[in-house]
């Protein structure tokens, strides 16, 4: 391709320097200027196999940079000026994701590289670039909890010094588990080094906690008293800028530093796009009584099944989705999962392998599954809570297009499931499209949400409303998820759905946990869930998985 073709294949908007041009790297492509991008700035163009393009940065360091990434085939690197990898920005899910970070003292370049066999498409924006503010580091006062920190704590004060403390942990890993009791840990979070500031994300608290440095020490700890029955996947975020934005944005604004604890070798999700930086998935601890996971890992010898790739058109929302459908091996399909949040599903949570396990273990019978995906983060904000538009395309346009695919099933043999606000879609499709869904499947549903200017409780007053269908439930949620901040939580109102349920006589299965909001638990609690809707009687039989050890 010339020159002449790179530049038309890429449209760049906002105040671009005259005369620039994408560098084209590849088969086929020459070379031009490099771009240079900021603030206000987008950029879109069509990527050869092998391609890529490189964009120089006009960005102050310091600042957070935010903005957004489609890429079909293509994904978002940020890279140092000798295109050393830093960070992975956004991947080639050809869905529309956020990104954030903050920029460094030195130059810093982003690279949209091809991926996969198929030539590629892209569009970039930086949206915005926020000045920080000044920090000051204090100390909170707290008292050390952890027998172990508070030994440190004397070596230090006598002239000792941490590296002791830190080869152990090197060799134990992070967090630091002292136990209490056969009941109880105490759990101590770590950080390494000179900070301004860091918190904890995925805290036991359900909030954003600050851990406090160790005077005179390259320490910062928070200590947790936690159940040996928990499980849970956290990040750490050291020096996280303040900014002048709205609280909530400034909330938001932990993403930009939040990464995997690099003293903990235990990943999640652990597979090779995780493992690219340290800014990607989680780092993931569970005590030693937390439930087992047996279905998580494909089973040598279990068959797989075949998962296809679609795009559906939905002209009553008037966008396009990624839809995969998965066939079980071996066996027609004898019931139906509809599940939200595809792509989560599918790279965070091993879907087809679960429900691969659970059939060759006779837990559940040959089961079809229907991923259906969110065309962006804001559609997803949209659709998924309570939407009757939404409930016009399961049951108008996808249902009818999933039967003329040859996997539906009736509604007392389909489970329509998901995840927080997933959760809250599921019971709602169960509420108002019973016909198509009998079994509603929730992990963390949102039932706090309610519309704008009405009261908490909007699902629950709903279902009180309605005249009782055939619709059974399996409703879970984390005791990390009560209420903080003055309203009640995910797990309060998973307490009160379930009594309403119960009240008007509805069959539900209700569990707790001592977890968060998080994939790491929902990845053991799908199957589970999956059991005790398709299969009660081997639910009730007291599996490990579901009951605990």
């Amino acid at each position: 391709m010339s020159t002449a073709g790179w530049q038309r294949a890429l449209v760049l908007t906002g105040c671009m320097v005259f005369g620039m041009a994408a560098w084209a790297t590849g088969a086929g492509a020459q070379a031009a200027v490099p771009t240079v991008l900021a603030a206000g700035h987008s950029a879109r163009g069509d990527v050869p196999v092998g391609g890529s393009y490189i964009f120089r940065l006009n960005v102050p360091a310091g600042h957070v940079v935010q903005g957004e990434f489609k890429g079909r085939n293509t994904v978002l690197d940020l890279q140092d000026e000798q295109g050393r990898h830093v960070r992975r920005l956004g991947v080639a899910d050809g869905t529309q994701q956020g990104m954030m970070w903050v920029a460094a003292d030195s130059p810093q370049r982003l690279a949209v590289h091809h991926t996969g066999d198929m030539a590629g498409t892209f569009e970039l924006q930086l949206a915005k670039v926020l000045a920080p503010q000044i920090q000051r580091t204090s100390d909170d006062g707290r008292k050390l909890a952890s027998p172990r920190l508070r030994a440190l704590q004397k070596t230090i004060a006598s002239g000792g010094s941490s590296e002791a403390f830190w080869k152990e942990i090197a060799r134990e890993g992070s967090p630091l588990i002292e136990s209490l009791s056969d009941k109880e840990s105490l759990v101590t979070f770590l950080w390494k080094g000179e900070a301004k500031n860091v918190r904890l994300f995925g805290s036991p608290s359900g909030d954003h906690d600050p851990l406090a440095r160790l005077p005179g020490s390259d320490v910062w700890w928070a200590t947790f008293r936690m159940p040996n029955t928990a499980r849970l996947s956290y990040r750490l975020a050291p020096d996280i800028p303040v900014v002048q934005d709205d609280p909530r944005a400034q909330r938001r604004i932990i993403l930009a530093t939040a990464q995997r604890d690099h003293l903990n070798p235990r990943v999640f999700p652990d597979t090779a796009d995780t493992l690219i930086d340290i800014y990607q998935g989680a780092s993931a601890v569970a005590l030693p009584k937390a439930p087992p996971q047996p279905w998580i890992e494909r089973n040598a010898g279990t068959a797989a099944g075949t998962l296809v790739h679609h795009e559906l058109d939905s002209a009553i929302l008037g966008n396009r989705r990624d839809v995969w459908i998965y066939q079980p091996a071996g066996a027609a399909p004898e019931a139906l999962l509809v599940l939200f949040d595809a792509h989560a599903y599918l790279e965070r949570v091993p879907t087809p392998a679960i429900i691969d396990n659970l059939m060759a273990e006779g837990l559940i019978p040959p089961t079809a599954v229907v991923l259906i995906g969110n065309p962006s983060p804001t559609a997803r904000g949209v659709e998924l809570p309570p939407n009757k538009l939404f409930a016009r395309f399961l049951d108008e346009e996808l249902m009818p297009w999933v039967k003329d695919r040859g996997v539906s099933q009736p509604a007392e043999r389909t489970v329509i499931a998901g995840s927080s606000y997933g959760g809250l879609a599921s019971a709602y499709a169960g509420l108002v499209n019973p016909h198509h869904f009998g079994n509603v499947l929730s992990l963390s549903g949102s039932y706090w949400w309610a519309p704008k200017g009405e009261i908490p409780g909007w699902m629950m007053r709903e279902y009180v409303k309605a005249s009782k269908a055939d619709v059974r439930f399996y409703l879970d949620a984390g005791r990390y998820e009560a209420s903080h901040g003055g309203r009640d939580g995910i797990l309060e109102t998973s307490r009160h759905l379930g009594d309403v349920l119960r009240a008007k006589g509805y069959a539900v299965t209700q569990v707790e946990h001592d977890t968060g909001h998080d994939y790491l638990h929902w990845q053991g609690s799908l199957g589970c869930g999956l059991v005790a809707l398709l299969k009660p009687v081997a639910y009730e039989s007291g599996l490990p998985a579901c009951h605990g050890q």
